[in-house]
């Protein structure tokens, strides 16, 4: 089923939750494509249904920008190295940072929050802490929070 509303482009209007979905089957993806130590478009090669397309698009986003994700993280997440995260902390960082990078429609505080409730689900309460604060960190040097930037409006229905 095609998410497509015209010439804006796929997985542009989603329904209320499909984005939340989205994001918790790109957490799976990318959890078991490091755990399988494949890279993350050669696992979703070999699956034999596809995921949801936002899902599929944040895998391949975060996997096509690893380098400035990753240097994102590194610089923010203070007395970590992204390596040496928690395998499920440093996933769900990656796909909120490359949100952050380059899905500008979606407000900020959706990303931290979706992140943050994420980590509490499939990780620790301190890990959505330290979700959030790394994230806090990211968002300073990646969005300008001026008013027409759609993160200084809050939540909206891209959840």
């Amino acid at each position: 089923m095609s998410t497509s509303q015209g010439p804006e482009g796929p997985s542009r209007r989603l329904l209320p939750g499909a984005r939340r979905r989205a994001r918790e089957r790109a957490l799976e993806l990318l959890y078991e494509a490091e755990t399988k130590d494949l890279a993350p478009s050669q696992l979703l090669a070999e699956l034999p249904v596809a995921p949801e397309e936002y899902a599929v698009r944040l895998v391949l986003g975060v996997e096509r920008r690893a380098e400035e994700v990753n240097g994102l993280l590194g610089r923010h997440a203070t007395g970590w190295a992204v390596e040496r995260m928690p395998v499920v902390d440093r996933c769900l960082l990656k796909i909120a940072a490359f949100e952050l990078l380059d899905e500008p429609e979606v407000p900020v505080a959706v990303v931290l929050d979706e992140a943050v409730e994420l980590a509490k689900t499939y990780s620790t309460e301190d890990s959505g802490r330290y979700v959030n604060g790394v994230l806090s960190a990211v968002v300073t040097e990646v969005r300008d929070l001026g008013p027409e930037d759609p993160g200084a409006e809050g939540k909206d229905s891209l959840e």
